[in-house]
């Protein structure tokens, strides 16, 4: 029984979550299914390298969903932290 409660609650949070990933990404996405917004935003077709032990993600090109992505990646993790 408490292993089903669990679950429930994970399944919770991950609709709540994908959710807020589509309100802060774009009006479309505001509206749009959870398999919308899991087959545009978080299912992402890029490629991770890896240089000078920095993670880059790059993108492909004319991908129609970037500004949104770029938009819910902006208000998620915000601006990168000022070298001092």
């Amino acid at each position: 029984m408490n292993a089903n409660a669990a679950w429930l609650v994970l399944a919770a949070i991950s609709f709540n979550l994908t959710r807020a990933a589509g309100t802060l990404a774009s009006r479309f996405h505001t509206r749009a299914t959870t398999t919308t917004i899991r087959t545009h935003l978080i299912a992402v077709p890029a490629r991770i390298a890896r240089s000078a032990r920095r993670l880059r993600l790059h993108l492909p090109e004319r991908w129609p969903w970037e500004t949104a992505w770029h938009a819910l990646f902006t208000a998620a993790a915000g601006p990168p932290a000022a070298a001092t």
